[in-house]
């Protein structure tokens, strides 16, 4: 999928004496949007913004070592072998010897000649992974300016961890120029090394430079064009992590001092087997236990209680993208966590003064949000027409950020249409549900719409629950509701075999509880989403 750039120059910090000038250029291909300020927290802005730029550049993905040599040598060793093995005779030994020396005489007149291009490969890339971060980079990040705050989002590079720094305008102290939208910046490594020069005692201004919009008559060599080869994954990675945040989770506060036990211990030890996890055991009204394994370590958190009404137990993978975290820790009030459940993701809320730094994780390092995560599936999926749809986008539009029941109220229409709307557009990459504040916020994504027929299913789960509809292969539904939840059964002929499905929604149409006889269920539950057979109950 391909995305067009065009950037006025390059984002740049300037450092003086007594100032800092932060200046961010927006892609000139998207509609204005610009914001000046002063900034008035200098330390805990220069954090968050690092704590970014460390998941921009997270990629913990296995690496396996570079064996070409080795195996170029044991090729020939092989070839060696083989031909001493077959030799029988005196003469054909001699022979032999001879041309081995002069193989090896060739052999080392080849690494001598091609010695100083590999070292100089070699030392290239190295380079580039280790001094020019940007060079690797795919997507530039998506700030987005609204009345109450601006925020930026961006996705790692090994798509398993997202994060979100909103910044409150009491952050500011004066603001000259805005506009509302949303906008992609021009980010590079240098920018960063900028940032880490941010002092109290320098006068600082944040700008995303109004001039990027300026039109002008004749060529100018100023303006930078990318044309982005995006990779599906990239933009539905995005989508996904919205359609999960939108779920039901299990929430707890921790205090910063027991996420740096958490990290310290991590820090302090080297995992060498399985498993390497986070076992969280909740209890209301106890102090939270972490069980972190394989060491059997049981971290008590004493100034963090679990206030929750009945106990869990969840563990989560993938724990050292947390590390991430460690440069909030001085700044930081106290953190918000989010469990989906065992396996599925978490969303860690760091809240600061003025600022909130969401980090979200999928399920571990290799089931990353784009491919092995359907949260779509599991949204809130009511019956909501396009008009109706189309006519809540519009009416978030006027005010740009929003919750479900202010608009309910002013719309005239149940908190569950509005989400189910909201939900819609959320998966189009032009909504985005604020997890921190409980809002829906506008955030177009893209400049043009996205290609959602490319985009929206990784998998063939959903096409075949229709299909199972349309072949009245569908029988004895059966629907129990309560106050709280509502449970749906069925039978599903799948290839001549029944399978009995059971979910297990809220009063929002949310997937929260799921069981099958199918392979698929069996081996995953609902890790990678809900199979097709509960997908076919759920549309019944």
């Amino acid at each position: 999928m391909e995305f067009s750039r065009k950037y006025q120059g390059k984002s740049e910090v300037n450092n003086r004496g007594g100032s800092t000038d932060m200046s961010f250029v927006p892609d000139a291909l998207r509609d204005p949007t610009f914001f000046v300020g002063d900034l008035g927290k200098h330390i805990p802005f220069r954090e968050a913004m690092s704590a970014l730029h460390h998941v921009v550049v997270s990629d913990l993905r296995f690496k396996p070592k570079d064996k070409t040599d080795y195996k170029a040598w044991l090729q020939t060793q092989e070839d060696i072998f083989l031909a001493e093995a077959v030799s029988q005779k005196a003469g054909k030994e001699k022979k032999l010897t001879e041309l081995k020396d002069e193989l090896q005489q060739i052999q080392q007149k080849e690494t001598k000649v091609l010695s100083p291009y590999y070292k100089a490969q070699s030392t290239y890339f190295k380079y580039l992974y280790k001094s020019e971060y940007n060079a690797w980079f795919v997507l530039d990040p998506v700030i987005t300016v609204h009345p109450d705050n601006l925020f930026f989002e961006c996705f790692s590079q090994d798509e398993s961890s997202y994060g979100k720094l909103s910044c409150d305008y009491e952050v500011f102290k004066k603001i000259t120029a805005f506009q509302y939208g949303t906008t992609n910046i021009d980010y590079s490594n240098e920018l960063y090394q900028e940032f880490q020069k941010i002092r109290d005692y320098k006068d600082s201004q944040f700008k995303i430079d109004p001039s990027g919009f300026e039109v002008k008559t004749e060529l100018s060599d100023d303006f930078k064009e990318e044309k982005i080869d995006l990779p599906d994954s990239w933009v539905r990675g995005f989508l996904q992590v919205s359609s999960a945040m939108s779920l039901p989770f299990i929430q707890f506060d921790l205090h910063p001092m027991d996420v740096y036990n958490l990290l310290l211990i991590l820090k302090r030890h080297k995992e060498r087997a399985s498993p390497r996890s986070i076992r969280f055991i909740l209890t209301p009204n106890k102090p939270i236990i972490m069980l972190i394994e394989p060491w059997g370590f049981k971290l008590v958190c004493p100034r963090s209680l679990y206030k929750g009404e009945q106990q869990e137990e969840v563990r989560i993978w993938g724990r050292r993208r947390l590390f991430i975290l460690e440069r909030l820790l001085p700044i930081v009030k106290r953190f918000k966590i989010n469990l989906l459940g065992t396996g599925l993701p978490s969303f860690w809320v760091a809240e600061m003064q003025g600022m909130t730094f969401t980090l979200g994780l999928s399920g571990w390092s290799a089931n990353d949000f784009s491919r092995m995560g359907n949260f779509d599936l599991m949204a809130p999926r009511g019956e909501v027409d396009s008009t109706t749809a189309k006519n809540v986008f519009n009416a978030l539009q006027e005010t740009w950020v929003e919750s479900a029941s202010s608009l309910s109220k002013r719309l005239g229409l149940d908190e569950l249409t509005i989400k189910s709307a909201l939900g819609i557009y959320s998966q189009y990459g032009r909504v985005l549900y604020d997890l921190d504040k409980d809002l829906y916020r506008i955030r177009e994504l893209s400049k043009d719409p996205l290609p959602m027929d490319q985009l929206r299913f990784n998998n063939e789960r959903e096409e075949k629950a229709a299909n199972f509809i349309k072949a009245n292969l569908v029988s004895k539904i059966s629907k129990e509701t309560n106050q709280q939840q509502i449970s749906i059964k069925g039978e599903v002929m799948d290839s001549g075999s029944t399978f009995k499905p059971e979910i297990i929604v809220d009063n929002d149409m949310r997937l929260i509880k799921a069981s099958c006889s199918c392979h698929f269920y069996h081996q995953n539950k609902i890790s990678q989403g809900p199979c097709e057979h509960m997908l076919a109950i759920r549309l019944i």
